[in-house]
């Protein structure tokens, strides 16, 4: 293999096993808010118990996120450096505004989250659970906002030589040494067409993937009989969230690909496998995409991609014929990532809708009922559910966009560094691999053995530190 697909793979990889844990801290903080919260309200030690146990999970996932993090910024440098250069003056201030804004202030106040309950009272401690959840939500805003300028660029012009240039420009190989991106208007920049579609359908998404490993652990404990009074209530969390989340997904879900007809045609054309320009255009639930003889085999809808992407059955969408081949991106990944994305967003939803059910219904009081035994052996793998939808979701964002790494002014093929190898880039690719894997290998150890502990029983969490019994009664 080459350099530029050995490049792209460890930079898949890397940042596939990175995001992972973003989503988790950004759905779990925001659940430790919701009980932090219920306990400051009720004073119930229960939820203080909760609040307790779940604090220690987003411990261990936050450092192994902030871990991963780190080596796809030596990425750009190393395997990317004409990209770095070309794109320095907008990520600079995008990744600059995260590190003050969002990482200064999540890391800032994680040390009085883990470690301040018998140090600080109450208020503050609840105040800290705060802006460590708005920290990792701000963390996604300004990532979002870098990677969604990649997409559809705004609030910036192209130099090359200091000299302003159409888009569309052909680059030769002498313009990539001396080409960069200029900021005009740095909120032209944070709010480009794709930015806040895509920026609300992420954290919608990682809304679900906390809610659902909440709701997974309490599913096993529920099932196993163990910590029945906890269980039973971090569940609950868990599809408020869950249940909010989901139905969300379908609203952001709809403006983002809508937001994808108007700005990326090609991207869309290749999601849905429509081959010809129409009006009435179909949507094909799921399928197969015949490249050789330019048709996509399986059921289709008529007039629903129309119908989805204006409000309109006759609205012309673009079909990949009025795309130039060079242009389209690979049919079959794009098609396929974007079809699983939305299988699990509809299956999320069935579980979240079953499971509220069940607790409109006081079902969760016996959990051997046969509908409720069925529900908590789904809710136990249902963990790994929004995992693969982020992911999927993402290669189908990454992968719709080629062959630009830059929408319509720079090729993901121009965008490599001149002095690496392939042989470097391999070498560097199986170091990951192994690396990961030991890393990985430790957080499921590691996670498990919190989980097989549990929460320390409820009568230690009625001993409440004495500042906090203080200010309790206050």
């Amino acid at each position: 293999m080459n350099v530029e697909t050995l490049s792209r793979i460890q930079f898949a990889f890397t940042v596939a096993f990175h995001y992972i844990f973003p989503p988790l801290t950004i759905g779990l903080g925001l659940l430790l808010v919701m009980m932090e919260g219920m306990w400051m309200a009720t004073r119930d030690p229960l939820y203080h118990n909760m609040a307790r146990f779940w604090t220690k999970m987003f411990g261990l996932i936050f450092g192994l996120g902030v871990a991963t993090g780190i080596v796809l910024e030596f990425e750009f440098g190393t395997n990317w450096a004409t990209y770095s250069r070309f794109v320095g003056d907008i990520f600079g201030s995008a990744l600059a505004a995260e590190g003050i804004f969002a990482f200064f202030l999540e890391s800032g106040f994680l040390a009085i989250l883990l470690f301040g309950w018998d140090k600080v009272g109450p208020r503050l401690h609840f105040f800290a659970t705060c802006m460590v959840a708005l920290g990792a939500h701000f963390s996604a805003v300004w990532i979002i906002v870098a990677n969604s300028w990649q997409q559809t660029p705004a609030g910036s012009h192209l130099e090359i030589a200091g000299k302003a240039v159409a888009p569309g420009h052909v680059f030769e190989a002498a313009d990539l040494w001396h080409s960069r991106m200029v900021i005009d208007d740095f909120w032209g920049v944070v709010f480009n067409p794709s930015s806040m579609d895509r920026l609300g359908h992420t954290l919608v998404a990682a809304w679900l993937a906390g809610a659902f490993l909440v709701v997974s652990v309490a599913a096993y404990y529920l099932l196993r009989r163990r910590h029945v009074g906890f269980a039973t209530a971090s569940l609950k969390f868990g599809l408020v969230l869950a249940m909010v989340g989901s139905l969300l997904s379908l609203v952001t879900g709809h403006d983002s690909a809508a937001g994808v007809a108007a700005n990326q045609p090609s991207k869309l054309a290749a999601m849905e496998g429509l081959w010809q320009t129409t009006a009435q255009a179909p949507l094909h639930p799921f399928g197969w995409v015949d490249s050789a003889n330019q048709r996509t085999l399986g059921p289709a809808v008529p007039a629903a991609l129309s119908l989805l992407v204006s409000g309109s059955a006759a609205h012309r969408v673009t079909g990949l014929d009025d795309i130039a081949p060079e242009l389209r991106p690979p049919l079959q990944a794009t098609f396929q990532f974007f079809h699983l994305m939305v299988v699990i967003g509809f299956s999320l939803i069935g579980l979240s809708l079953w499971g509220s059910w069940l607790w409109w219904r006081g079902k969760f009081a016996d959990p051997g009922a046969p509908a409720t035994a069925w529900f908590l052996r789904l809710a136990v793998p249902s963990v790994l559910l929004p995992q693969l939808a982020n992911q999927a979701g993402w290669f189908t964002a990454e992968i719709g966009r080629q062959p630009w790494i830059v929408w319509g002014y720079l090729r993901t093929s121009e965008g490599l560094s001149a002095v690496v190898k392939a042989n470097q880039v391999l070498a560097s690719l199986v170091g990951f691999g192994l690396i990961y894997l030991l890393l990985f290998a430790l957080f499921l150890f590691l996670l498990n053995r919190k989980i097989q502990h549990g929460p320390e029983p409820l009568e230690e969490s009625d001993a409440l530190p004495a500042n906090w019994i203080k200010q309790s009664r206050a």
